[in-house]
């Protein structure tokens, strides 16, 4: 049986992917991965997605899209992709050692945040470690934290953040930052900015929520510990794009090339979300990139079968 639509990935672009193209009938087969929902899975209060005043769980989110897709007809696969296969029609895609073919695939992968590595990281996310700082910057207010990073993204979380919380106290782990110059002005003319140089969290502490951290200063070894409210983790993000390396155009950072916010260079194959936006990262534009890839894959498959067979695919 050859797909009309594959999707690949289960987050708010591909979620969002399959509820539009499973309401126009196509009955899209997403494969979830085992896991399935993305970077929502592991997020507790959303307050900025459309349409919940009062916030919603990230996995309730991740919960009601899929209960929504699934109304129209879309199917779930919970297997992890292996491998794909681009060039040769049908498209291919194989999760669980089954091959799908397809001829279209969406491609919503999304990226995960670059952690710290401590064990201690995962015990406290959502509980005062965050990997977003636009996000989450919001819940600490009048509260002091720390955010570890040296590049833009740092710089532009701990400007970000200052809105909210009392101090903001940068963690680096060299003596300067790679930040761009106007990102790093902005940081250093902040007077609720604070900067620790040389210096790395080797654990976080807390009882229910994080307390405090330990530093450790590279050149000196000395360990201390301070008290904080919440740690800010941006030190970059990782796309999902391993299975896609050789198959579509990457760019130096691993992240698929777009042309037109949602095309490749190879008909039928289309990409959402945060496997290709390295500015954004929010649900909402994960979710908005998913939508126009489905009517873009709406506009291929009805040229594509009115020509094979002179009729509408749904």
């Amino acid at each position: 049986m050859v797909e009309k639509i594959v999707i690949i990935g289960s987050g708010p672009a591909g979620l969002s992917a399959a509820i539009y193209a499973s309401r126009e009938g196509f009955d899209p087969l997403v494969i979830a991965g085992s896991s399935g929902g993305g970077q929502l899975e592991l997020t507790t209060t959303v307050e900025n997605f459309p349409g919940f005043p009062d916030g919603v769980q990230g996995p309730d989110l991740v919960n009601k899209m899929k209960m929504q897709a699934e109304r129209f007809g879309t199917r779930f696969v919970y297997e992890d992709l292996s491998d794909v296969d681009f060039a040769s029609r049908p498209l291919k895609a194989v999760a669980g050692g089954k091959t799908y073919e397809a001829d279209s695939i969406i491609i919503a992968t999304g990226a995960n945040a670059k952690n710290l590595g401590i064990d201690s990281e995962n015990r406290y996310i959502g509980k005062g470690v965050s990997t977003c700082g636009t996000c989450d910057g919001p819940f600490f207010k009048n509260k002091n934290v720390i955010v570890v990073g040296g590049g833009d993204t740092a710089m532009e979380d701990a400007n970000f953040i200052t809105k909210f919380a009392d101090t903001v106290t940068i963690v680096h782990r060299r003596e300067e930052f790679k930040a761009s110059k106007i990102m790093q002005e902005k940081v250093f003319s902040n007077k609720k900015i604070k900067i620790i140089w040389n210096s790395e969290v080797t654990e976080i502490l807390g009882k229910d929520r994080v307390e405090a951290v330990k530093l450790r200063n590279i050149k000196s070894g000395e360990i201390k510990d301070m008290p904080i409210d919440g740690v800010f983790v941006a030190i970059g993000h990782a796309p999902n794009t391993k299975m896609f390396n050789g198959k579509l155009k990457l760019d130096p950072e691993g992240y698929i090339i777009t042309k037109d916010e949602v095309l490749t260079d190879i008909e039928g194959v289309y990409i959402a979300g945060d496997v290709a936006d390295k500015i954004y990262r929010q649900a909402v534009t994960a979710s908005a990139s998913g939508v126009k890839c489905a009517l873009r894959a709406r506009e291929y498959l009805i040229d594509l079968y009115y020509k094979k067979e002179k009729k509408n695919p749904v």
